[in-house]
């Protein structure tokens, strides 16, 4: 069951009059989605309330968005501005805004993480920060507006892969999405957004990465990656994460997957993923990452060629 809004955040957003509704660096659809949700639902409320954002806005279907976030709340006053976090599992992921000092209250759901604030509701099962934002326009006794509707429905979509990471389990989510569709979300054009869109580049480079994957484990794991040169020359708009992760899954055997992308010589980002059996955040966690059961990440200080063998070899207890 999910976990309930606590009321607690229900009195910080009542009484409050000024908000900041902050998310991570790199925001994705789930982040942007409930960011600039709650960020409507406090302004119909009578708030004053901004959604900030470190950026950059590198996806496809999050850079229209991108022109509604402010870079940082210039002249906060600390005695009256309060923050909202939305989908930030850490102080250090919401990046160098200037927010200390601000009461604060983070809404999220990564099982790893030290979310920031001091009411945090976290909910390690909900699908999505999005799913959770709804439960708080229900808490506060509000239905959301069809604008509202498709950016909670976006992030939903985003997390869950459109649904398909949902298991036997989800009837509430899919309770969520059809009060967001009955709200005025439009699956097909959400589907559009997320799917759509998409440069030749990061087509060859989805190709180019799938052609150097690697087999571990008699194939129950993959791992291939980007180089440094290849970001030079595709760009980082062209990466297509979960287009690469959806490919890598539907191979025969395969039980986890790995990309590990080269951003300096010394220092490469890492991907996680598994289909289920395989708890990968606590994989990424032996690399200073974290996340969720099958989808997490780290960034390491170390190279290509020496993190794959590393990494590899944290493999090891799940396959003998």
């Amino acid at each position: 069951m999910p976990v309930p809004v606590p009321e607690a955040l229900i009195k910080f957003i009542r009484e409050g009059q000024r908000f900041i509704v902050a998310g991570h660096e790199e925001p994705d659809g789930d982040c942007v989605g409930s960011q600039l949700a709650i960020t409507s639902l406090l302004q119909r409320l009578g708030k004053k309330a901004v959604p900030v954002s470190a950026g950059p806005f590198k996806r496809t279907e999050t850079k229209p968005y991108a022109p509604l976030f402010l870079p940082c709340p210039a002249g906060a006053d600390k005695e009256g501005t309060r923050v909202i976090v939305m989908d930030c599992s850490t102080r250090e992921r919401v990046g160098d805004l200037p927010l200390d000092g601000l009461r604060s209250a983070a809404v999220d759901h990564h099982a790893s993480g030290n979310p920031w604030g001091e009411i945090v509701y976290l909910d390690p099962d909900a699908p999505s920060v999005t799913f959770m934002a709804a439960k708080i326009f229900a808490a506060l006794g509000e239905r959301p507006t069809t604008e509202e509707a498709e950016l909670l429905f976006f992030g939903l979509c985003t997390d869950t892969g459109f649904f398909r990471h949902l298991d036997e389990r989800s009837e509430e989510t899919f309770k969520t999405a059809a009060a967001l569709v009955a709200a005025g979300a439009n699956p097909k054009k959400t589907f559009a957004a997320i799917n759509g869109g998409k440069s030749l580049n990061s087509r060859i480079l989805l190709g180019t990465i799938l052609s150097r994957a690697r087999a571990y484990y008699g194939g129950k794991l993959l791992v291939s990656g980007e180089t440094l040169e290849e970001t030079r020359r595709f760009g980082q708009e062209s990466r297509d994460s979960d287009m690469l992760y959806q490919l890598l899954q539907s191979v025969e055997g395969v039980e986890a997957m790995v990309i590990l992308r080269e951003e300096n010589p010394e220092e490469c980002t890492v991907g996680f993923r598994s289909l289920d059996r395989i708890n990968v955040a606590a994989i990424a966690e032996g690399f200073g990452g974290g996340g969720h059961k099958n989808a997490s990440g780290a960034k390491v200080r170390e190279s290509a060629a020496v993190l794959e063998e590393k990494i590899t070899a944290a493999f090891a207890p799940w396959f003998t």
